[in-house]
């Protein structure tokens, strides 16, 4: 009888980053991962949710293979809204360490009620560029 594998979780799983070939200029980065899932902590029951990633990177850009396998680590843990986003963005922030960073997780309707938590993160010696800032994208839920 064959033995199950374990599903990884997100401390085996290593956020990969490549050099910014562009450290001089200040530029956004958007990811969309439609595809995250955890479990809720007091059901057991999946969570499902699309994660939305903004940052302008610094010395480097997080590599999306590396990521995809990261938000897949999650499948089997138990986690609350708020918890899993701030955690997810505090991995994201040691590895990167962007000059910006915005991290926007809108969960699927459970019991009648949509949850969106949006963490931010701004470097304390970035200026930034305010039209630059003023084009990332709104938070929460579209309309229709």
């Amino acid at each position: 009888m064959s033995e199950k594998k374990r599903q990884p979780t997100p401390k085996d799983v290593e956020l990969e980053t490549f050099n910014n070939p562009n450290p001089d200029r200040d530029y956004i980065i958007r990811i969309e991962v439609p595809e995250f899932t955890c479990l809720c902590p007091k059901t057991g029951q999946p969570d499902f949710a699309t994660l939305k990633l903004e940052y302008v990177p610094a010395d480097c850009c997080i590599e999306l293979k590396a990521l995809k396998l990261y938000v897949w680590s999650y499948r089997d843990q138990g986690a609350f809204h708020e918890a899993v986003t701030n955690q997810i963005m505090n991995d994201l922030l040691e590895v990167l360490k962007p000059r910006y960073a915005r991290l926007n997780a809108v969960f699927n309707v459970r019991g009648g009620v949509y949850t969106d938590v949006v963490v931010e993160h701004r470097d304390s010696d970035w200026a930034g560029d305010e039209r630059l800032l003023n084009s990332l994208s709104e938070t929460g839920r579209q309309a229709g």
